[in-house]
């Protein structure tokens, strides 16, 4: 995990839509940088539908999210279309920003151990620096949990 206080690594990736995204272009703003395993599966759904209902919310207090995954983008567009996503899932096939955010590694599940996309979130705050960090996170709990914190930080 990148460490609370340091600088967010900067990256510059496409989104469901072909649309062009750069860290960087957000400064001003706090960003929600949450990492997912999968497309359109249950616990996936879950927080992704989650930070749509908390979106207008997080939005008010100049927030932005952004999901990403190594998922290509027309999966992330199906996915989107689907569950009526209406922010950002970025594709990063080649895990360079899952790694640059210790996002992916070695998981284990039911006792086997394999290499994977883990679920964790970033807050990073207006000047690009990590705010708050969620190494593990509760898929259907976790929105709540960032809206609490960016109210706490934000204001």
């Amino acid at each position: 995990m990148l460490d609370v206080g340091s600088e967010a690594p900067d990256f510059e990736l496409v989104d469901q839509d072909g649309g062009s995204h750069r860290l960087s272009a957000y400064r001003g703003r706090w960003v929600v940088l949450y990492f997912y395993p999968k497309d359109d599966t249950p616990g996936c759904t879950k927080e992704a539908c989650g930070f749509r209902d908390r979106l207008a919310d997080l939005t008010q207090r100049n927030a932005v999210v952004l999901g990403l995954s190594a998922d290509d983008q027309a999966s992330h567009a199906r996915f989107a279309k689907k569950h009526q996503l209406t922010f950002p899932l970025l594709v990063d096939p080649d895990k360079h920003v899952l790694e640059a955010y210790d996002a992916y590694g070695e998981k284990s599940m039911y006792g086997r151990s394999f290499m994977g996309v883990k679920r964790v979130t970033y807050l990073i705050d207006p000047s690009g620096t990590v705010a708050r960090a969620w190494p593990k996170v509760q898929a259907a709990e976790h929105p709540a949990e960032v809206a609490e914190a960016l109210s706490e930080l934000a204001g």
